[in-house]
């Protein structure tokens, strides 16, 4: 017993000693986020919450409450001047799950190690697309059961591949691009290359200029040819934004349709009152693929038989956002999700409305 004291013991003061080490150089962050959220399906829930029937989202059995673990997350990054004109970049990055049932504790997210020059910054590793990234902060809701991937898709964090990000350009412009590498692609089976390009106009922060504009392609990423124009822009305290996609799949270019979103922020004396509004007619959010189960990412004989598609979702969303601290966040909010199908011309198909309600903390240290 004894023994093991002091062993407990040298290891905590070896541990703060290495922590000491490390905020002089990387800086070690972190997120704990959990939400309480009443759903009337799941479908739209974080993927490893606990005690949801996967196989039938539609069942009534998925009804109720459920704890939800909003991407809680550790990570360190940090930079190095090695001569002059080019610094070292880095980040390591892990999504904590620690409402899952599961023995996956720990999940990749962005990891990375790059160059930052005068000409720019190359990144390689596994990280957001830039596809992704050009939403800008248009996903008011983000990281939560009413984030836009519940209706929209290639919102994909890729490994294996290569970001380039250009200076920005007259103080306004930046160019960026991914690429994949072709071999350790899975998902799409197609012998095209796999990138995406974007180009963005303004700050999303709002700290430079008030507004921001995005355009952006992605190529095969997330087995989909999307384009997208993403604008949002502040006025008082105001900020209004919104996002158009077109999706098609890579498989058959008759499942293709549009996806958009409007929505509308007020700070009311710090409390962060928001709306949003979005309609998906192409099917590869989270809420279709969920309740309908045709997940058109897959090149199955079913998708290669579709000849047309008449998909037809509706989102609306509403919560507040309050900050009691610089690291602590409360949140509540409202999603409610309904849609309807039609395959070929066959027969429309309900979708099964699902109404969420969610409160929630975020920690950020």
């Amino acid at each position: 017993m004894k023994k093991t004291f002091i062993s407990a013991s040298v290891a905590s003061v070896l541990a703060l000693a290495s922590f000491g080490a490390l905020a002089e150089g990387p800086s070690f962050y972190g997120r704990l986020e959990l939400a309480l959220t009443h759903t009337d399906t799941a479908a739209t829930l974080q993927g490893g919450t606990n005690g949801i029937d996967t196989a039938n989202y539609a069942d009534e059995n998925n009804a109720g409450t459920y704890l939800e673990n909003n991407f809680s997350l550790l990570g360190v990054k940090g930079s190095e001047k090695i001569a002059d004109g080019f610094e070292a970049i880095y980040q390591m990055e892990f999504q904590v799950e620690n409402t899952s049932s599961k023995g996956d504790v720990f999940k990749a997210r962005n990891t990375y190690l790059g160059l930052k020059t005068n000409a720019g910054t190359v990144l390689v590793g596994r990280n957001d697309t830039v596809f992704k990234q050009a939403e800008g902060g248009v996903d008011i809701f983000g990281n939560t059961n009413a984030d836009i991937d519940r209706l929209i898709s290639a919102q994909t964090r890729s490994a294996d591949g290569m970001w380039y990000y250009s200076p920005k350009i007259a103080g306004l412009v930046t160019l960026n691009a991914t690429y994949l590498f072709d071999d350790n692609d899975t998902s799409a089976k197609t012998s095209e290359s796999l990138y995406a390009l974007s180009a963005t106009l303004g700050d999303k922060a709002f700290k430079d200029q008030n507004y921001y504009v995005a355009v952006a392609y992605n190529k095969g990423i997330d087995t989909v040819d999307a384009y997208r124009g993403v604008a949002q822009v502040k006025l008082g305290q105001f900020k209004i934004g919104g996002l158009f996609q077109n999706s098609e799949s890579v498989f058959n270019d008759a499942i293709e349709g549009n996806t958009y979103f409007v929505n509308v922020s007020y700070d009311l004396n710090g409390v962060n009152l928001k709306a949003g509004y979005g309609v998906d007619e192409a099917g590869y959010g989270s809420y279709f693929k969920n309740l309908s189960t045709n997940d058109f990412r897959k090149d199955s004989v079913a998708n290669l038989a579709i000849t047309d598609t008449d998909i037809n979702v509706q989102n609306f969303n509403v919560g507040a956002d309050y900050r009691l601290a610089k690291s602590t966040m409360v949140y509540g909010q409202y999603a409610m999700y309904t849609g309807d199908y039609k395959l070929n011309g066959g027969a429309k198909i309900d979708l099964q409305d699902d109404n969420v309600f969610s409160v929630g903390v975020r920690y950020d240290f």
